[in-house]
């Protein structure tokens, strides 16, 4: 079974955040794949559902952020999963706003939901990476990641989550790079990069 976890904090209070694009990415899987209701299990709001026919479950933690391990563990050891089973998708300050990166393992850079993960149950397993931007100075980024998207940043994180929706039957098939590369070609296709291009040819002609 695949496991894939969404961070974010419970509520409606923090549905548009920042810190939640990993719920956002999460119900864009869920909408395209036809996912029964989420279910609360696990602490959880969990939804067992099939990717192109490859058994996954949903989760997103209902204990908020700096508690997340708590939720995935639970998963985790009811399924007699390890780490490796699961894929978290989750916000980056230090990736520009929409720029998607994937690893295995590794530190945590400050995420406390990544934090409470390892914790849980090792650092061994695949991080989503979904750049939100940093706003600048470090006494600015609570305020940035607890604070919506602006209405400008809604089209990008869009795009963005439903991209990874599309893409995400390669991941499962542990190829993180053409998971990435068909992220990349779903974001920014070949004719529109081509239509640029000639755009800005004709402008350093005049």
């Amino acid at each position: 079974m695949f496991l894939l976890a969404g961070l974010g904090n419970p509520g409606s209070k923090y549905s548009g955040n920042r810190h939640n694009v990993g719920f956002m990415a999460l119900d864009a899987i869920h909408a395209r794949f036809g996912f029964p209701p989420y279910r609360k299990k696990f602490e959880c709001e969990a939804a067992d559902g099939e990717i192109d026919g490859a058994r996954a479950l949903l989760l997103k933690p209902a204990t908020f952020m700096n508690e997340s391990g708590r939720a995935v563990g639970a998963a985790l050891r009811f399924y007699k999963e390890d780490a490796a089973a699961l894929t978290v998708i989750h916000d980056e300050l230090d990736l520009a706003p929409g720029k998607i990166r994937l690893k295995r393992g590794g530190g945590v850079a400050g995420h406390n939901g990544l934090k409470s993960i390892a914790q849980h149950i090792g650092p061994d397993f695949r991080r989503m990476r979904v750049g939100i931007g940093h706003p600048g100075e470090k006494a600015l980024v609570t305020g940035h990641v607890l604070s919506d998207f602006s209405k400008t940043d809604r089209d990008w994180v869009e795009r963005t989550v439903e991209a990874i929706a599309e893409a995400v039957p390669i991941l499962l098939d542990g190829d993180d790079a053409g998971f990435a590369n068909r992220v990349a070609l779903i974001l920014n296709p070949p004719a529109a990069k081509k239509a640029e291009n000639k755009k800005t040819e004709n402008k350093d002609q005049t």
